[in-house]
């Protein structure tokens, strides 16, 4: 089997909620997400799907995925899709860095693997654990008020984490935790999500002050050692996100005990090989996972879910659903929420089919 033709696709996905708003007053109201889809000579096709979270919040931006894949796709005609470390490889000598942009191709090629052996990715990626996966819900930042509002509407859907984001002003943002967490109930889990936006004293400042409420703090600051240091100052446990981008950061914060849980984005690691790599390392090490990606669609939601359904149940921490965060399906038979719990699906590959008629003409063919 070889790689006869590579194709990628843009598609905007508007936000159910009009707008998603994180640190540094950053905020998104359409994603623009790349579809790429693989295509070999025996007739099997796969696809995967890369929408990075704007131009601001990781080394990553939408029109540098389809930039990226122009380079990349030419190295890879004529190749086996199902030789992944090999591919992987191939894709390192060819592009520098930019991980993101492999990784759509890399979850295309995961896809026809699938099918080739006829399971699903869960299978493939270590075997399926457990019945489903439990979903976090994100909230936009806000109020506090209007934070806890939402978290009421989310919960009433099944929803029972919820991640705040926050890193604003301090103050701000002691009162949208102690806010919501006023609303949790057992069974609940709460992480306060700064995604960077902290400075060292301000994060010293709030985990001091929110140092009796059950929540999670995750990626204070901008950088690795400013995390570290609020670890060492705070008991409550501590995710790591945006620091960990390969297994290197993640052998350094093993060493340090730097935190209980890690944030897996499959794009940032560069594709579902990679992020398998640093899933096993984490499980290994006892350290539990948030099984996720910056953002996506039905076909993200797809690749998620067979990560995080192959990951064994102790240790992960929950996952998330953002094809019900857009407006917009670009699949059929996409994984769904159900009482805020996902299920990979059952079928051979990802277990999707690509719709067509959304997706329109590719804005990218190499053959």
């Amino acid at each position: 089997m070889h790689i006869t033709r590579i194709a990628a696709y843009q598609v905007d996905l508007p936000l159910q909620e009009g707008s998603y708003k994180w640190s540094g007053g950053k905020s998104v109201e359409v994603f623009d997400s790349t579809v790429v889809v693989v295509e070999t000579n025996t007739g099997l096709i796969g696809c995967g799907e890369c929408c990075p979270l704007g131009p601001a919040y990781l080394p990553s931006y939408a029109q540098g995925v389809r930039a990226g894949i122009r380079e990349l796709a030419p190295a890879l005609i004529g190749q086996d899709p199902t030789r992944l470390d090999v591919l992987n490889r191939l894709m390192d000598a060819t592009l520098k860095g930019h991980p993101y942009v492999k990784s759509p191709i890399d979850i295309a090629c995961w896809d026809i693997l699938g099918q080739q052996c006829q399971l699903p990715l869960c299978e493939l990626l270590g075997g399926r654990c457990g019945e489903d996966v439990v979903l976090y819900r994100a909230i936009s930042q806000e109020s506090p008020e209007a934070m806890a509002a939402k978290v009421r509407g989310y919960r009433q859907e099944g929803y029972r984490r919820f991640q705040l984001k926050v890193g604003g002003d301090p103050d701000t943002d002691m009162a949208r935790i102690h806010e919501v967490a006023s609303l949790m109930q057992p069974g609940d889990k709460l992480v306060a999500d700064a995604n960077t936006g902290w400075a060292l004293h301000e994060a010293l400042r709030v985990v001091h002050a929110v140092r009796d409420v059950d929540v999670y703090i995750e990626q204070p600051c901008l950088s690795y050692a400013e995390c570290l240091a609020v670890r060492q100052r705070t008991a409550l446990p501590m995710v790591l996100d945006e620091v960990i981008d390969g297994l290197s950061p993640l052998l350094q914060a093993l060493q340090d005990q730097a935190m209980e849980v890690v944030n897996l984005k499959i794009s940032k690691l560069g594709g579902l090989t990679r992020a398998r790599q640093v899933r096993d390392l984490c499980a290994a090490s006892g350290i539990a996972m948030t099984i996720e990606d910056t953002w996506g669609g039905d076909i993200t939601t797809a690749a998620i879910a067979h990560l995080a359904h192959s990951t064994p149940s102790a240790l992960r921490f929950s996952s998330t659903d953002f094809n019900s965060y857009v407006t917009r399906s670009i699949a059929i038979d996409a994984p769904q929420r159900i009482d805020g719990r996902l299920a990979a699906p059952r079928q051979p590959g990802l277990g999707i089919t690509p719709r067509w008629d959304v997706l329109g003409q590719p804005v990218l063919e190499i053959c």
